[in-house]
């Protein structure tokens, strides 16, 4: 394979940093394997994103502002995917890692009947051949996999594995022509969204998240929300926290919630069971918040904190707001 094509996730054209990064990361890869850099946009705003993308050092920019692409349940963006890359030729498909994407590059393997890397957080390239780097296990165990004998391989790209860097003359945006004879049957009635417009956790640069010893969901809003606001971050949970319906699914963190990497992670009252460790043990440094001295988050903590966290955090915050303005 020598050319790369990215998947543009978006909503009405409104994307997340994921779709600049792997802009990024595609020239790179298509400059190692001798090929070409283009992102595949779909669906209503398509041609919104587009405009956006040719910051990047991309070649092409393929559009189809289809009504089909919303309307209608996956298979639409997998016909457009499968014939631009049909087109392309042999070609390194590059997916965002989340819950909609996983779904895609599923499919799409099948239909180009390709090699899959999930979660991949690193490329290598040697001699023609793309090597994939990914932690497995929760972060104990790193494996590369590298793609042999086919055209096609699909790989699904960690948030914030790599950087956006804006650059390029500037890519071309051409229309995407819509695949013949498709018909679709999974229509999509209603969408309701549970989590709101904040900053997505897998992207987020920082992470506050709370567990069972905040006791109630008012603490959330009341006393981490301040902290990651001011630290420029998001809000996380434990399963404890979201099964008691004290915050949305949307936001649990761990063996069957999401999976993070921020620069830095505070967990409050978090005790550090093994099922939410292994959805945040990857972050680049470690605060807990703890009244337990022994808790097993300290383990793994690169900083234990034992003291009461709502005389801790508010005090956080307080010195967190008085750097920012000085």
């Amino acid at each position: 394979m020598r050319n790369v094509m990215i998947f543009a996730e978006h909503k009405a054209g409104q994307t997340r940093k994921v779709t600049f990064e792997l802009a990024t990361e595609a020239r790179a890869l298509a400059d190692a394997l001798g090929g070409t850099a283009q992102a595949v946009v779909l669906g209503k705003g398509a041609g919104e994103l587009a405009q956006r993308l040719k910051a990047y050092p991309l070649d092409t920019v393929l559009v189809a502002e289809d009504p089909d692409v919303d309307a209608y349940l996956l298979d639409p963006v997998v016909d457009y995917l499968e014939a631009a890359a049909k087109a392309a030729g042999p070609s390194l498909i590059l997916v965002p890692n989340t819950l909609y994407g996983r779904d895609v590059a599923g499919r799409l393997t099948a239909r180009l009947n390709a090699g899959l890397a999930a979660d991949v957080t690193q490329f290598n390239v040697e001699g023609g051949t793309v090597g994939c780097v990914a932690p497995k296990l929760g972060g104990a165990a790193i494996t590369t996999c590298v793609f042999k004998n086919t055209d096609y391989g699909v790989v699904t790209v960690r948030p914030s594995a790599f950087s956006a860097q804006p650059g390029g003359a500037g890519a071309a945006i051409a229309p995407l022509e819509k695949p013949a004879g498709k018909t679709y049957a999974m229509k999509i009635e209603q969408e309701v969204e549970e989590a709101s417009g904040e900053m997505g956790l897998e992207e987020a640069p920082v992470i506050v998240s709370g567990g069972r010893g905040l006791g109630g969901p008012e603490p959330f809003e009341t006393l981490l929300k301040p902290l990651a606001d001011a630290l420029g971050g998001a809000v996380g949970a434990t399963r404890a926290a979201s099964d008691a319906g004290w915050v949305p699914y949307s936001l649990q963190i761990g063996q069957t919630g999401k999976t993070v990497s921020p620069q830095l992670y505070i967990a409050c009252g978090i005790s550090g069971a093994i099922q939410h460790k292994v959805g945040m043990r990857t972050a680049g440094t470690i605060v807990a918040i703890n009244k337990d001295a022994a808790a097993p988050i300290g383990e793994f903590s690169d900083l234990l904190i034992v003291g009461d966290l709502f005389q801790v955090v508010p005090e956080l915050t307080k010195l967190v707001k008085e750097n920012a303005s000085a």
